[in-house]
């Protein structure tokens, strides 16, 4: 039994035709998925750039906030500095401990 006379160098040329369609495949497919993530990065860019300012002022309200409870909170500061003095500190515990043994 002998094998029909095959002629070979067709072989080549349609293994070769394969490989450049898959190639092709290859290319169209990347670059359908290079373009799908720029346009998803874009879109995250433009939300990113609208939660920072967002952001931003938040953290400009936060800031006056804090300067307005600083005015407000000016007449105590001598109160504070006294009642953070070591002899008053170690004076209410003093007092804290006479009260639970009662």
């Amino acid at each position: 039994m002998t094998l029909p006379d095959l002629d070979y160098g067709l072989i080549g040329i349609y293994l070769l035709i394969a490989g450049a369609v898959a190639i092709v495949l290859e290319a169209g497919l990347a670059a359908w998925w290079s373009v799908r993530i720029a346009r998803r990065s874009k879109a995250l860019n433009e939300k990113l750039l609208s939660e920072r300012a967002n952001l931003e002022a938040d953290v400009a309200r936060l800031r006056m906030t804090l300067d307005e409870m600083k005015v407000l909170w000016e007449p105590y500061s001598s109160l504070f500095r006294w009642l953070q003095h070591p002899l008053v500190i170690a004076l209410m515990q003093s007092l804290a401990r006479r009260v639970a043994v009662r």
